[in-house]
């Protein structure tokens, strides 16, 4: 191989040598619970639509997974082939992608939100033989969608119905036979290596252009090896999964890493925050993740009365920089040190700031590489950042994906195995980063560049504010202006002279203050709660002011 192309091969040999790439399945770590505490609740599920959630004790839902392991194969799944998920947070997603993993085939995790237009890209393009959906979700008929889908697809060959009736239904299709297939002997890894494509999962979006992402066993497994080392995390954990199972913070850094540690794992189909907060308090949750939103949500349910979750000490705040103002507030009022994590669909969990520095760091960074995992800023011509320069974010190692799905033409590494994020970064002495933006998210004021995170976290600290997202919009003269749109709390208001006041105050230059407010009754946000700032500069380019003809 060239000497100026990655090499996956020495890359994974790298992170063999390095202890980073275990070449174990999560079945082997699921088999140790089930043979140590059989009886232990493995898996609770609560339902918005059921009055009581579904427990599954480890022995329960290991015997649950090798009966659906013996259906796919008697389906015809084989090494290799699609299993695509599009559920909501629910027992069955546990149960078949662990047994998609057991024969061998690829889980593809998708969003309950996708409708025709992007199922049946995603289901076309990554080839799925098998899909399971839900009869229903908050009143949209899926099992509709999907069969009317099927006719277009030719390789979907089977479409299991959760809560269906017949023989595609979940239940029948999966679970009614007496035939189990069981894990591996120990030791051996199965059907599926590896360093094989395990998950294909589709970036969320903040482009508008999502790609198809390939892990392995190996990375998604040091995702979970890094976040449980770093948060110290064990069989003694009881974790609420209220983030998607359809993305990587719900799947990878939610399901799996509960799975793999031994510990119970609380699963909740809609984020609902007083009910969340509730199950919490009730179930003794002691870590949790998701993004922002979530916790802001969280801080609101017990402000207005709900219980206190005591024991939650651990939460994983993902998706965006987190307002210091919010981390104060958690802290306050939850008891919570909020630990702030940067990953992506492609790189999972890269940087964490650890529990014991929570207050220290989370509010002004985004943490620190976790164990196999290093990043590097850079300015525009490649050379290093200073410390505190703001710059190129680039990461590499044990937790990278392997590829783009059948996009042999992108080549994601250099030589040298970094992944340029499109990320914006700065980096203190301790090595500590700090996310300042995407690169399509500067905006360039009469040749200043706006700190568009600084803006945002000074407004997020306006009583009047839920949430806030800030975007330029096209000028003749100045290049670009700077757009705030707005979440308002309950019952108050604002306006742009109130803004522009609140800016004064803190004596932040005038170039840099927004010069338009628009309140929104929500931000378009990825379901990984990211907000989608393109669909912002979409709706911004409509206030700009047409270019003034020269005078003859």
């Amino acid at each position: 191989m060239s000497e100026n192309r990655f090499d996956p091969a020495a890359h994974a040999r790298a992170m063999r040598a390095g202890g980073f790439w275990i070449d174990k399945s999560f079945d082997e770590f699921l088999q140790q619970a089930i043979a140590a505490t059989p009886n232990k609740l493995a898996l609770l599920a609560d339902r918005a639509d059921r009055d009581a959630p579904k427990r599954l004790t480890y022995a329960e839902l290991g015997d649950m997974i090798s009966r659906a392991a013996a259906a796919l194969r008697r389906l015809g799944i084989a090494p290799g082939d699609v299993v695509s998920v599009q559920l909501p947070n629910w027992w069955e997603f546990a149960v078949i992608a662990l047994a998609a993993f057991r024969v061998g085939a690829v889980v593809n995790p998708l969003m309950p939100i996708f409708r025709e237009h992007e199922l049946g890209y995603m289901l076309g393009f990554a080839e799925t033989k098998l899909l399971v959906v839900p009869k229903l979700f908050r009143g949209f008929d899926h099992e509709a969608m999907a069969l009317s889908l099927q006719p277009r697809l030719p390789k979907l060959a089977h479409v299991i119905i959760v809560d269906g009736k017949g023989p595609n239904s979940f239940e029948q299709a999966l679970l009614s036979g007496s035939e189990r297939l069981g894990p591996p002997p120990v030791g051996e890894i199965g059907a599926l290596p590896a360093d094989r494509m395990a998950v294909l999962m589709f970036t969320s979006g903040t482009t508008g252009s999502p790609k198809g992402v390939m892990h392995c066993l190996n990375t998604l497994m040091g995702c979970c090896i890094g976040l449980a080392g770093r948060f110290g995390l064990d069989a003694g954990d009881t974790m609420l999964v209220c983030s998607p199972l359809g993305h990587m913070t719900g799947f990878a850094a939610g399901m799996l890493l509960g799975l793999k540690i031994g510990a119970t794992v609380i699963f909740q189909d809609v984020w609902e925050p007083k009910r969340g907060v509730s199950i919490m308090a009730k179930e003794g949750v002691t870590y949790s993740a998701g993004a922002a939103t979530f916790l802001a949500d969280m801080c609101e349910a017990v402000a207005a009365g709900v219980a206190k979750p005591a024991e939650l000490r651990k939460f994983l705040c993902a998706g965006a920089p987190i307002p210091p103002a919010l981390i104060d507030r958690a802290y306050r009022e939850l008891d919570l040190k909020v630990c702030s994590l940067w990953g992506m669909t492609e790189s999972l969990a890269s940087t964490l700031t650890e529990p014991e520095r929570a207050l220290e760091k989370s509010s002004k960074t985004d943490g620190r590489p976790v164990e196999g995992v290093a990043v590097k800023v850079l300015r525009m011509d490649g050379s290093p950042a200073a410390v505190g320069e703001r710059g190129l974010l680039k990461v590499r190692g044990a937790q990278m994906f392997l590829g783009y799905y059948k996009r042999e033409d992108m080549e994601p590494f250099d030589a040298e195995g970094w992944f340029d994020t499109g990320d914006m970064a700065y980096m203190d002495d301790e090595g500590y980063i700090r996310i300042d933006g995407r690169i399509k998210d500067i905006i360039i004021r009469g040749g200043e560049n706006i700190p568009v995170l600084d803006i945002e976290n000074l407004m997020f600290k306006l009583p009047a504010v839920l949430s806030v997202a800030i975007v330029g919009y096209p000028d003749p003269r100045l290049g670009e202006r700077a757009c705030a749109f707005v979440v308002l709390r309950p019952g108050m208001t604002l306006d742009l002279a109130g803004v522009q006041a609140h800016m004064a105050e803190n004596k932040v230059a005038k170039q840099y203050w927004p010069e338009r407010l628009e309140i929104v009754a929500e931000l378009p946000k990825t379901p990984a709660g990211k907000v989608q700032k393109y669909q912002l500069r979409e709706i911004a380019r409509a206030f700009a002011e047409p270019p003034r003809k020269a005078s003859a």
